[in-house]
């Protein structure tokens, strides 16, 4: 099982130059997972047979989002969290932006494990969500998955805007403490790791150079001058089932480029 994430900031956008297609054309996911759709589903028109389709968009138009196509239909699909377990955090920063109606989760359980894809919010260039993400986003998001575990295993994918070591982007002395950068944000990323998901791209491969955003000042993708921020992690009991990591430096058509694993 091929299973891709992609941050295409803006599905409209990536249709419109042709990257999407002829990315599908090529690789053939069995599951993909977006994020950054900035789309309602029927703002857009993607023909993909074959394939199940499921959105969950941000009551902001044009904003956040995001999708899961997947060849073989989920058993069950949440989009963001149960009201049981949502009342348990608190999604607005102190501007009373509310990350809960942003479309940044979607839950997809099949047989064997759950699929989870997440766009974390992004800190801001003036920390000013810094607070929300720590001590809310990233503690119920790493809950969510802990709390499916006890049933089946779990992969989560996404661009969770934290690059987590200073192996995982190209100038980290001058970037520590910014956004996607802080200790608050590597913590959280840390908290997964230290309760058993596996970041799959480094099962494989070490050291860095390995990005999958890139600034669109100074020809930094050209210079390869980026950050990791996309991941795939799973459970600690697939680990052995991944088969191949890798990041896709090569797709165009968005500032990140998609990431995937292999399941045997």
């Amino acid at each position: 099982m091929k299973l891709f994430s992609w941050n295409v900031n803006g599905i409209r956008a990536v249709l419109k130059k042709g990257t999407f297609q002829a990315f599908m054309a090529e690789h053939k996911p069995d599951v993909l997972c977006l994020q950054e759709t900035k789309a309602e589903r029927g703002q857009v028109e993607i023909d993909l047979p074959g394939y199940h389709e499921y959105w969950n968009s941000a009551i902001k138009k044009g904003y956040s989002g995001t999708a899961i196509f997947s060849k073989k239909e989920p058993i069950k699909v949440t989009n963001g969290y149960p009201e049981s377990f949502a009342k348990r955090y608190t999604f607005a920063d102190e501007l009373e932006r509310d990350s809960a109606g942003e479309g940044r989760v979607i839950t997809a359980e099949f047989e064997k494990f759950y699929v989870v894809t997440v766009y974390t919010p992004n800190a801001k260039e003036d920390l000013s969500r810094l607070p929300l993400r720590h001590r809310h986003w990233d503690p119920a998001f790493l809950a969510w998955c802990k709390q499916l575990e006890k049933k089946k295993p779990v992969i989560f994918c996404g661009d969770l805007n934290v690059a987590h070591t200073e192996l995982d982007l190209a100038n980290p002395k001058p970037n520590r403490g910014k956004k996607g950068f802080t200790d608050e944000e590597r913590e959280g990323f840390q908290n997964f790791v230290d309760a058993g998901f596996v970041d799959t791209f480094r099962i494989f491969t070490q050291g860095n150079g390995h990005y999958s955003w890139w600034s669109h000042f100074a020809k930094s993708r050209e210079r390869n001058i980026g950050w990791r921020i996309d991941y795939v992690l799973v459970s600690e009991a697939l680990k052995k089932s991944v088969k191949g990591s890798a990041i896709h430096a090569d797709v165009m058509g968005s500032d990140h480029c998609p990431v995937s694993i292999t399941l045997a």
